[in-house]
C-alpha cells in the first residue's frame, strides 16, 4: 500500500470509527473474562461538548482502551441524565417562541413537547463524544427518563418511605425564582457581591423616639413580625416590653429578646421575617411569632407588598429605599461586602422560603458511604486522596436532602392524595397499588382511581442519576439479573470534584443501600479546566474554545495528548491551544517515523553488531519505560504515564533507535533488524494506543493486512519482562559520548559526511558494548583507547573519561588558537572578579546563604572551564 506523505486526521478519524463500531469492538456481554467497567457521568441532556466533558471522556476512553488491551471484558456505559431544571428552561423558552405559555399546558401536553425537544437535540453530545474516540458501549446508551430508568426511580422511593426514610415537611428551602422550584443545599452556590448596608430608622410606638435596624434587604421590612435585641446588650434597655411601628405598612410589632442577637453587628437590633430567612425562622418559631410571606413564586411581591405588588424584588429595593429617604427614615447606607447564595444551574439569586417539600433523611443512610472511603479497609479510594477531607466534612455535616422540585419535567413523585389533608395520601408505585392502600386506610372499598390526585411535584434530578451504576444494569427492578451480578461493582469513576458530594457520594449511600457494596473501587476526581490566566472557562468571559473546531484543527489525538499533557489528577489544567499543536506535532512524529522504516529496502544480510546492540538496547529500555507507565496508571497518574509514553516514543525511538539501526545512504537493511524494530513499533502503538487511537489504528494496519480478529483495538497490551538495568546505564553513558561528538561538530563546523579520527582516556572503565553505536553515530574512524592527552586535539568529559579529536586539517588551527585563547582570558577575568567577591569578608559574611553559594558555582564552573580550555589550546600547540 502507498502511505501518504502526511498524516490526514479528518480522512482517517471517521474511517477507524466506522470500522470499530461495524466490527462492535465496543460492546460487551458478560462471560469469562474480567470484567472492567466504567459509567460515564451523564451529561445534561441539553448540553454540547466543553472543554470539561473532553478532558473527562479522554481519561475514561484511556482507561477502557488500557483494559481492553489488557484482555478485560470492557464496558463504558454511556448516556444522558435529563437534568430537570435545565431541560424545561429550554423547553419553556420555546414553547415563548411560539406563543405558548407553559402555564397554559397541561402535564401531559408539555411532557410531550418536552420529549420532541429531547428527541431532537439531546443525542447531540454523545454524537460528538464520537468524534473525540470514546469507545463506548453504544448499544447500552442510557437516558435518565427511559422507562425502566424511572420505574427503578419509583422504587426506590416507594421502598424508602416505607422504612420510613422519606418524608413530606414544612421547611425553609432554597427557592430559584427563574425556575421557579426548590434546590437541596448542594445546588446553591456562594458568590461575593458588593452591596450596600441599609441603616433604617423604626419608631417606638407611643414615643417620639425610633430605633435604627441595619439590613441589607430593605424590601423585607414589610415582613417583618419583631425587632429582637440582645437581653445582655445595655444599649437597648429601655426597648424591653417595647412595641415598633414598621415603615411603610405601619405595622406594630413586639420586642423580643434572645441571645441569637450579634451585639456587634450593625446596631444590634435585628428584624425578624420568619418567612424570609432561615435563621429568623428559628426565632419566630421560638417566639410564637406571625409568619407573613412577602413573595410571589417568581420573587414578585404579593398582596403583602402593598403599592409593590406585582414588582420584582429588586425593583422594589430601589423604591423603597427611594420611598424611606423621602419619609426621613434612611439614616445611612454603607458599602457592604455580602454572601449571596446563587442557583448552581439558573444563577438566579436564591429566595429562603417555607413550602411543603419532601425529604430523604440522610443520618442513618450516609454511614456506610463514611465507612467506605474514610475506613480502615479503603473499599473506595479518591484519587487525589486530598479530596478526603472534603468528602468527610460534607458527609458528616449532612442535612435531609430536598428531593422534591415544583417541576414537570422528571420522575412525578408517586405520593396519591385521597383528601383534602397534607396527610391524605398514600405513597405506591402504580395507582392502582395506591388505590387498593387509600381503600384500606380510610376504611372505604368505593374509592375509584379517579378519586386520586398524584403530587405534581418531580424528583430531584439527583435521585436518578444517584441510582446510575445500578440502574443502568438494571440492579433495582431485576436485582439478580446477569449484568448486574457481572458488571457491579464497576472499576474506575472519572468526574470532577465540583459533583462529589451531588453524584459521587450519594452514588455510594444508594449502592450501600441496594446493593450491599461499593459502587466502584475507585474515583478519579479530575481537575477543571482554565485558561492560561488561571480563569474558569465559560461563555460569558469568552475563553472557552469550540471543541470540535480543536479536534477539526489538530485531530482528536492532538487534542487528547493536549489535554493531558498537563492534566494532573485534581489539578486544575491550564489550557492552551499549543499544547494541541504539540499533540498534533507529536503524532506527525510518528507517523514519519514510520514511513521512514516502511521506505527501507531489506535484504537477507547478516545483521550488523551496532543493530544487535541497538535491538537489545531500546527492548530494555522499553521494558523500563513500561513499568513506569503501568505504575502511573496504577496510581491514576495518567498525564504521567502519557509523558513517558511521549518521551519513549519520541526520545528513545524516534530520535536515537531509529537512528543506530539506520542503513547507510541507498543501502539496505538487514531482514532481522527491520523485523525487530517493527516489533518494537508495534509495541509502541499499543501502549500509545489509549492517547492517540485513530493514528495507531492506521499505522498497525499499514504494517500489514490485519484480520478482524488482528486489530489493535483488541490487540494484547505488551508483556512485562525482566529488565536488564546495566545495558540501559551503559547506553545512557554511551548517548553523552555521542552528544560530545555532535556537539564539536557543530560548533567546528565539520560535516557528519566526513569521519573523523576518536580517542579515549577510559578512567571511567565504561564497557565497549556500544563502541560500535557510537562509531556510526558520530562518524568516526575508529574508537582509540589511549593512556594519555592526544596532541593537537579537541577534548571535553564524560564523567572522569577524557575524548578527544584530533582537529588537525579539519579546522583553521590558528584561527581556532585565537578563538580559545580569547574564551580563555575572558574566563580567568571572570575568575577574578568573582574570586575577588569571595575574599571580601563582609560580604561573605551579610550577603545570604543562596547568594554566596551561587557565587562559589561560579567560581568552581570558571575553574572548570579554564582547565578545559586549557587543554585544548595545549592538544592545538
Amino acid at each position: 500500500m502507498q502511505i501518504p506523505s502526511k498524516y490526514d486526521a479528518s480522512q482517517v478519524e471517521s474511517k477507524w470509527y466506522e470500522y470499530w463500531m461495524k466490527h462492535n469492538y465496543f460492546h460487551s456481554e458478560p462471560d469469562e473474562r474480567e470484567p472492567y467497567t466504567i459509567v460515564i457521568p451523564p451529561p445534561n441532556v441539553t448540553g454540547v461538548l466543553h472543554m470539561g466533558h473532553m478532558l473527562n471522556n479522554t481519561i475514561q476512553d484511556v482507561l477502557i482502551r488500557r483494559a481492553r488491551l489488557q484482555g478485560k471484558n470492557a464496558c463504558w456505559v454511556p448516556g444522558t441524565d435529563h437534568a430537570s431544571i435545565a431541560t424545561e428552561a429550554k423547553v419553556v423558552a420555546k414553547l415563548k417562541e411560539q406563543g405558548i405559555d407553559k402555564n397554559d399546558l397541561t402535564r401531559d401536553e408539555f411532557l410531550k413537547h418536552a420529549w420532541e425537544w429531547t428527541h431532537e437535540y439531546g443525542g447531540v453530545i454523545l454524537e460528538q463524544l464520537k468524534k473525540l474516540g470514546c469507545s463506548c458501549d453504544w448499544e447500552r446508551t442510557k437516558f435518565t427518563m427511559d422507562d425502566d430508568m424511572s420505574e427503578a426511580v419509583i422504587k426506590v422511593f416507594v421502598d424508602l418511605y416505607s422504612k420510613g426514610l422519606i418524608y413530606r415537611g414544612y421547611r425553609m428551602v432554597n427557592w430559584d425564582p427563574e425556575a421557579k422550584t426548590t434546590l437541596s443545599d448542594e445546588e446553591v452556590e456562594y458568590v461575593d457581591k458588593q452591596g450596600k448596608l441599609y441603616h433604617i430608622n423604626y419608631k417606638i410606638e407611643d414615643s417620639n423616639d425610633v430605633l435604627t435596624i441595619a439590613t441589607t434587604r430593605p424590601e423585607t421590612i414589610l415582613g417583618d413580625t419583631a425587632i429582637c435585641i440582645n437581653p445582655n446588650d445595655e444599649r437597648h434597655i429601655n426597648l424591653r416590653g417595647r412595641k415598633v411601628i414598621v415603615p411603610i405598612c405601619n405595622r406594630v410589632i413586639p420586642v423580643i429578646e434572645d441571645a441569637y442577637v450579634d451585639v456587634e453587628f450593625g446596631t444590634g437590633c435585628l428584624k425578624v421575617t420568619p418567612a424570609h430567612d432561615e435563621n429568623d425562622k428559628v426565632l419566630g418559631d421560638k417566639h410564637k411569632l406571625e409568619v407573613i410571606d412577602i413573595f410571589n413564586e417568581d420573587a414578585t411581591l404579593n398582596s403583602y407588598g402593598l403599592h409593590y405588588q406585582g414588582q420584582d424584588r429588586f425593583q422594589v429595593r430601589k423604591a423603597i429605599v427611594k420611598e424611606l429617604e423621602e419619609l426621613g427614615l434612611i439614616a445611612k447606607i454603607e458599602d457592604y461586602n455580602n454572601r449571596v447564595g446563587i442557583s448552581e444551574r439558573t444563577k438566579a439569586i436564591i429566595e429562603p422560603r417555607l413550602s411543603d417539600q419532601w425529604f430523604l433523611k440522610m443520618e442513618d443512610l450516609v454511614k456506610p458511604a463514611i465507612k467506605a472511603v474514610l475506613g480502615k479497609d479503603n473499599d473506595i479510594q479518591l484519587f487525589p486522596k486530598k479530596f478526603e477531607n472534603t468528602y468527610r466534612h460534607w458527609m458528616e455535616n449532612i442535612r435531609d436532602w430536598n428531593i422534591s422540585r415544583q417541576l414537570l419535567w422528571g420522575q412525578q413523585i408517586p405520593a396519591y392524595y385521597y383528601g383534602d389533608g397534607k396527610e391524605d395520601f398514600v405513597v405506591a408505585e402504580t395507582i392502582e397499588d395506591a388505590l387498593k392502600l387509600a381503600q384500606v386506610k380510610i376504611s372505604n372499598p368505593e374509592l375509584k382511581t379517579s378519586d386520586l390526585k398524584q403530587e405534581t411535584d418531580a424528583l430531584d434530578t439527583w435521585f436518578s442519576s444517584w441510582l446510575w451504576p445500578m440502574s443502568v444494569f438494571d440492579g433495582i427492578r431485576n436485582p439478580e439479573n446477569d449484568d448486574i451480578k457481572y458488571y457491579y461493582p464497576t472499576n474506575d469513576l472519572v468526574t470532577g470534584p465540583d459533583i462529589l458530594f451531588f453524584w459521587v457520594a450519594r452514588m455510594i449511600i444508594a449502592g450501600y443501600e441496594y446493593k450491599g457494596e461499593e459502587p466502584f473501587k475507585n474515583v478519579y476526581l479530575t481537575g477543571l479546566v482554565r485558561d492560561k490566566q488561571r480563569r474558569k472557562m465559560s461563555k460569558s468571559l469568552g475563553n472557552s474554545p469550540d471543541a470540535l473546531k480543536l479536534i477539526e484543527d489538530y485531530g482528536a489525538g492532538g487534542v487528547r495528548v493536549g489535554l493531558l499533557l498537563s492534566a494532573a489528577a485534581g489539578n486544575d489544567l491550564m489550557f492552551d491551544e499549543a499544547l494541541c499543536q504539540q499533540g498534533k506535532a507529536f503524532g506527525n512524529k510518528v507517523w514519519n517515523a514510520f514511513r521512514l522504516i516502511d521506505g527501507w529496502e531489506v535484504a537477507d544480510i547478516e545483521q550488523p553488531n551496532y543493530a544487535k546492540v541497538s535491538i537489545d538496547w531500546y527492548s530494555n529500555k522499553f521494558q523500563q519505560s513500561l513499568a513506569l507507565i503501568e505504575d502511573h496508571y496504577s496510581k491514576y497518574r495518567i498525564s504521567d504515564a502519557l509523558m513517558e509514553t511521549y518521551k519513549l516514543i519520541w526520545n528513545d525511538f524516534c530520535s536515537w533507535l531509529l537512528e543506530m539501526v539506520k542503513p547507510a545512504y541507498q543501502k539496505p537493511i538487514d531482514r532481522a533488524t527491520y523485523n525487530a524494530v517493527i516489533t518494537l513499533l508495534e509495541d509502541n502503538l499499543k501502549i500509545l494506543h489509549p492517547f492517540m487511537p485513530f493514528l495507531t489504528e492506521e499505522i498497525w494496519q499499514y504494517i500489514s493486512e490485519r484480520t478482524e480478529e488482528e486489530a489493535l483495538i483488541v490487540s494484547k497490551w505488551p508483556e512485562s519482562k525482566p529488565i536488564n538495568e546495566s545495558l540501559i546505564s551503559e547506553f545512557d553513558f554511551a548517548a553523552e559520548v555521542v552528544s560530545g561528538i555532535r556537539n564539536i561538530r557543530k560548533e567546528k563546523n565539520i560535516a557528519f559526511k566526513d569521519a573523523i579520527s576518536f580517542s579515549v582516556i577510559n578512567n571511567e572503565k565504561a564497557g565497549a558494548t556500544f563502541d560500535e553505536v557510537i562509531q556510526k553515530l558520530g562518524n568516526l574512524e575508529v574508537i582509540d583507547y589511549v593512556n594519555e592527552a592526544i596532541d593537537g586535539a579537541l577534548t571535553y568529559r564524560v564523567k572522569s573519561n577524557e575524548y578527544f579529536i584530533p582537529m588537525a586539517g579539519a579546522i583553521d588551527v590558528e584561527a581556532e588558537i585565537n578563538k580559545l585563547t580569547e574564551e580563555l582570558n575572558y574566563t580567568e577575568g571572570f575568575l577574578k572578579s568573582v574570586q575577588k567577591k569571595l575574599s571580601n569578608e563582609r560580604f561573605v559574611n551579610n550577603a545570604p546563604e543562596q547568594v554566596v553559594a551561587s557565587e562559589k558555582k561560579k567560581e568552581a564552573d570558571a575553574l572548570a572551564k579554564i582547565e578545559m580550555l586549557k587543554t585544548s589550546l595545549g592538544s592545538l600547540k
